[in-house]
């Protein structure tokens, strides 16, 4: 599998000051349905917002009393979409409230989800799509039906998925949780190696197989290949962009370094350079989670220019950044 990625330049940014939640909107006023505290996500929801909203042009006559709402839990790809999925504690007669910690979470933010009221209605958390139904087995087929796909097939996509060989072959399907596993959306295109497809994919780590003629096959040709819940491979494909790494206010510093989960904490793999009085660098990295830290002259510090940090549950506390 070739894989060409247009470089992009992306400057390091303060996680705190740049997310972007889908808010639901209540009598005229935006509501954020969480917020991040220290190193926690706290999600909550009033259900009377509930029936103001995701109720919508039926909330006039519903009386809350009615509603019996007894129960709220969250679901989304940070719990693979568990259809009881993450329970929130009734905090007063109308409050529910759950926290988590920053480190359950791996994917960029900001986070997609839906409410999941009394074990057996799906809410959605975008008022611009007020929606609130019964689910019944069909729960995650519809959830990876609307939310999950973001991969855009295209001609002059920068992602190239190949399979050589299998010209007899009547059919093949690309899928992944790019787009939900769908095993019927992506057909791959024929041509005298075999079989190809161009898509544009945003910075992440996916996973995905080839579905020839009916049989799921990982790639024969991937760098990399994982092994799944059922016991059989899934190739890995990593989309990265070029992430741009800057210290201030150690211009008198003699040698800095930048480590991080990306290089698996390597002490000496990646020099910055001093330029204008300011240490950078820049690396590729794939979209989602990373930790990192600066080593200056010796000392290890955490980026005094990003808040957002985590514990890494041995005492010491490592600067975080999303790349999305």
């Amino acid at each position: 599998m070739i894989m060409k990625i247009k470089a992009l330049h992306i400057t390091i940014f303060c996680l705190l000051l740049s997310f972007v939640i889908k808010p639901m909107a209540i009598s005229g006023q935006a509501v954020n349905p969480y917020t991040i505290q220290g190193d926690e996500v706290v999600f909550v929801l009033d259900v009377r917002r509930y029936a103001e909203t995701l109720l919508s042009k039926d909330a006039d006559q519903v009386d809350f009393a009615d509603l019996k709402i007894h129960e709220v839990a969250i679901a989304g790809q940070f719990n693979n979409w568990n259809r009881n999925g993450w329970k929130m504690e009734k905090k007063g007669e109308f409050i529910f409230e759950l926290r988590k910690k920053l480190e359950a979470f791996t994917d960029p933010f900001p986070i997609e989800f839906k409410y999941i009221i009394n074990g057996k209605f799906v809410a959605h958390t975008n008022s611009t799509n007020p929606d609130s139904r019964q689910f019944k087995d069909d729960f995650l087929e519809e959830v990876y039906n609307l939310d999950l796909s973001v991969i855009e097939v295209h001609d002059r996509g920068k992602v190239i998925f190949r399979l050589n060989g299998f010209q007899s072959a009547g059919e093949v399907i690309l899928t992944g949780n790019f787009n939900g596993w769908d095993e019927r959306a992506i057909k791959m295109k024929r041509d005298t190696d075999g079989w190809h497809l161009r898509a544009d994919l945003p910075p992440g780590r996916y996973e995905y197989k080839f579905i020839i003629d009916g049989k799921w096959s990982h790639d024969p040709e991937a760098k990399e290949n994982v092994y799944n819940e059922h016991g059989t491979l899934n190739s890995v494909l990593k989309v990265t962009v070029p992430v741009t790494f800057t210290l201030k206010g150690f211009p008198n510093a003699r040698n800095v370094i930048l480590t991080g989960s990306f290089v698996e904490w390597n002490e000496g793999k990646l020099k910055m350079s001093l330029v204008n009085g300011v240490w950078q660098t820049t690396i590729p990295l794939h979209g989602g989670k990373h930790h990192y830290k600066y080593i200056i002259d010796g000392q290890w510090y955490t980026d005094p220019s990003n808040p957002l940090v985590e514990n890494d549950g041995y005492g010491n506390m490592n600067s975080v950044l999303f790349v999305k």
